[in-house]
């Protein structure tokens, strides 16, 4: 199970923001301290830290540090300059909807606050309650989706939603870390996850340091497997998932919704109630981070790709809800996502 921490405030409300600097991994383990809001934007710009609930949380914990910058400020001063830093922060990834979520939930806490003596302590206790609920609810979704991994099975998971996505264990991996716990035996097949191989780097390091059978594939391997019957489910996460169902997650997952769907297999996504956007109707008004060229063109610091190639790199696709068996959040499972049944569990 779970060895280390993802991320993890050190110290009071003078403190900082610990994360596991995942661009290092699988090579090296090494974390990297925050101590301002600019060093925590560019370690999400970068994926230092990543995953929309892990996101969230490093973002919460941003505002406390934004925070430290008001000591010698009136109230009005302190608000307005913290209230800066958030929209900074918000700049950071645009797809991942647990970001603005959890920067909406310091921002009221923010303006509840009637003194500028109380201020820090206030925003601290509320990051660490998100981050406090994160890790519950990882725990809870491992449970709701455990039932559906089948003894002697074979698991396809796409990108990373572990632990290194999150605070607690996971979002598509709990299930996983569920089922091992209570004994059953079961496969993982592991995309690669390119570009940048989160999957190949990341999901599979995790797996093999909770000792569960793990194979790594290229991304374009997924659909000679289900072809020979060796996939009996698919697990993924998700970024942000609308309010019909339509879900985004990391670029791939649409196609291995297709080939599910063609091949009869069920296709399960993992997520938190804060992933899903109920002000956005489908998936077409999800907004799509555009990464840099020399992800793709790039490998190793190697060109792998003609100097001056144009380059497509969006980080994330949109699955539709057609596509997907069912939705395992914390609250519960929705299967055959629809509108109704989305907004009836989210209310619930």
């Amino acid at each position: 199970m779970k060895t280390f921490n993802t991320l993890q405030w050190i110290g009071d409300i003078d403190g900082c923001l610990e994360l596991t600097d995942q661009r290092k991994l699988p090579a090296e383990f090494t974390t990297i301290r925050c101590r301002t809001v600019e060093q925590l934007y560019n370690s999400i710009k970068t994926l230092a830290v990543r995953g929309a609930p892990a996101i969230g949380v490093a973002a919460a914990f941003g505002v406390c540090l934004a925070a430290q910058e008001t000591k010698k400020l009136k109230l009005t001063d302190a608000l307005k300059l913290i209230e800066q830093k958030i929209n900074y922060l918000a700049s950071s990834r645009p797809t991942a909807v647990n970001l603005f979520w959890a920067l909406e939930r310091m921002k009221k806490k923010l303006n509840e606050v009637a003194e500028i003596d109380i201020l820090q302590k206030c925003l601290l206790i509320e990051a660490q309650k998100i981050y406090d609920e994160d890790v519950e609810m990882c725990r809870k979704i491992g449970i709701n989706g455990e039932k559906f991994i089948l003894d002697n099975s074979a698991i396809l998971t796409h990108c990373n939603a572990g632990a290194l996505a999150t605070a607690g264990i996971g979002t598509a991996l709990a299930p996983m870390f569920e089922a091992q716990k209570n004994g059953k035996k079961f496969k993982v097949y592991a995309d690669e996850t390119r570009p940048l191989l989160q999957g190949a780097r990341l999901t599979a390091w995790e797996l093999k340091q909770a000792s569960i059978d793990v194979t790594v594939i290229c991304d374009n391997m997924a659909g000679a497997l289900m072809k020979d019957k060796k996939i009996n489910a698919i697990f993924v996460g998700a970024d942000r998932i609308a309010s019909n169902g339509d879900t985004a997650n990391k670029i791939g997952t649409y196609s291995l919704s297709v080939l599910a769907k063609f091949h009869n297999i069920p296709f399960y996504i993992a997520a938190p109630s804060s992933t899903f956007d109920l002000q956005i109707q489908t998936g077409n008004d999800i907004p799509i981070e555009q990464r840099a060229a020399d992800e793709v063109s790039n490998f190793m610091n190697f060109m792998s790709a003609p100097k001056g190639i144009n380059v497509y790199n969006p980080a994330f696709d949109v699955t539709p809800a057609e596509n997907i068996t069912a939705i395992i959040t914390e609250k519960g499972v929705i299967e055959c996502p629809t509108k109704e049944k989305i907004k009836n569990l989210i209310n619930h």
